[in-house]
């Protein structure tokens, strides 16, 4: 019976979110409470469990977030990845132009929330398409590749940073995994997609309203510091954690490196470095960069409020004790824990459409087996992201974004963007099994 509770309260969930269009905050709230309810967790704790979940995943989560979503503003507004982007495509050349757009959108991915980093290159394609006489979503396909691949599995995204806090997983870890695991996927679901005759042949006319106009050169910061600046979180998170498993324990290089190599720290100094090197070094008044960060935290307010509520929800079924069970329950399935929680992600991904939602609830779920022992935390990190991915259709945001700025019609646009993350989904899955087989 406590299993069907909680079946039902998936299903009200996304219920709420699908069909009555429900705001996701409410409709987490609201699921918890009545999920609190009836799997019998006293009235008088409801409330707290409620606050509890929320202010223990917000607390590891919240800076990393918002500094990131700082740092992707800047590094937008001042230029910086228009200059990666012109950098990358007179390198490749004509023939390789494929692979130019993949190689941009990856290196801008990896700063920059997924509809930002959509809304920035979407001109640069446009661009390209017209200049070299190419269709439209023959070099789409790899720019979304890479920022949907970089926006599921890498941080500082927020589904990624959200399971690494949910799982305790080590976060320069999970980006070394990331890594692996990303770039043949992009390669795979990026460029050679996108070389498909279907795309090749589809006729279709960019809207000119959404064509931004690039700021002119000579007004673009350098090469270098555009590079340096926006891969800078990665850099310091990977090198650090190479760097402390080589520093003794009990040595007192340890306890620095230990903080130097928190991911809160590590974004708030790649964030004043990029405050001085891309704003106030070029003339920018500090005023106007904070501003700017400003309107970057009022972007994600929501995706904060969601990740808020996943954390109530996850909070109830602990408490409940149903977490426990349903792990319990699990064990004895002839399934690897990392199949299951890609496949739990994915059917509240089509669901429901969001893939931080997707990935957030399949974590709450699947949680008492990585805390048990039976999967490594990394891996399920990146397996809950994958199959948060999996077929985004009409109920994601994503799906009407593509459809409208490409001017797709609903058929073309299941026909590449649907198309295109549930290859990327499967692409994850596979090389996440592959990596396990490894370090397992």
């Amino acid at each position: 019976m406590t299993f069907i509770f909680v079946a039902l309260s998936i299903l009200l969930l996304v219920l709420m979110i699908v069909w009555i269009k429900v705001e996701p905050f409410i409709a987490f709230l609201i699921t918890s409470i009545i999920a609190g309810l009836f799997l019998g967790i006293p009235m008088e704790t409801i409330a707290t469990s409620i606050q509890d979940g929320i202010g223990d995943l917000m607390g590891a989560l919240v800076i990393v977030i918002t500094l990131g979503a700082m740092l992707g503003k800047i590094v937008a507004d001042s230029g910086a990845a228009q200059r990666i982007a012109l950098f990358l495509m007179n390198q490749f050349g004509e023939r390789r132009v494929h692979w130019a757009i993949a190689l941009t959108a990856f290196i801008v991915g990896i700063p920059l929330f997924f509809n930002v980093g959509f809304v920035l290159l979407v001109p640069l394609v446009f661009s390209v398409s017209y200049q070299y006489k190419i269709p439209a979503m023959a070099i789409g396909i790899p720019m979304l590749a890479a920022l949907s691949v970089t926006h599921g599995l890498l941080p500082p995204h927020p589904g990624p940073v959200a399971l690494v806090a949910q799982f305790n997983a080590d976060m320069g870890t999970t980006l070394i995994y990331g890594f692996i695991l990303a770039i043949p996927m992009v390669i795979l679901a990026g460029p050679l997609l996108g070389k498909w005759p279907y795309f090749q042949t589809m006729k279709v006319k960019p809207l000119e309203v959404f064509s931004a106009k690039p700021k002119p050169v000579e007004e673009l910061p350098g090469l270098l510091n555009s590079l340096f600046t926006a891969l800078l979180p990665v850099f310091l998170l990977i090198t650090l954690s190479l760097v402390k498993l080589n520093v003794a324990e009990e040595s007192w290089g340890f306890g620095f490196m230990v903080f130097v190599g928190n991911p809160n720290v590590v974004m708030l100094v790649s964030l004043i470095w990029a405050t001085f090197s891309l704003g106030v070094i070029k003339g920018v008044k500090i005023t106007k960069i904070m501003e700017g960060y400003s309107g970057a935290v009022k972007d994600i307010a929501l995706i904060l409020l969601i990740i808020a509520g996943a954390g109530a929800y996850k909070e109830i079924l602990v408490d409940s004790g149903v977490s426990s069970q349903i792990g319990t329950s699990l064990e004895v399935l002839p399934v690897n824990p990392l199949l299951l929680g890609w496949l739990i992600a994915a059917v509240i991904r089509v669901s429901v459409g969001s893939a931080t939602v997707a990935a957030l609830t399949a974590a709450g779920i699947i949680a008492p087996l990585v805390t048990s022992g039976q999967s490594d935390p990394e891996l399920m990190v990146l397996a809950i992201g994958s199959g948060s991915l999996i077929f985004s259709h009409v109920n994601d945001g994503g799906f009407w974004l593509v459809k409208e700025y490409f001017n797709l019609s609903i058929k073309q646009t299941f026909l590449s963007w649907t198309l295109l993350e549930t290859i990327v989904s499967m692409l994850g899955l596979a090389g996440v099994l592959i990596i396990d087989l490894f370090v397992s």
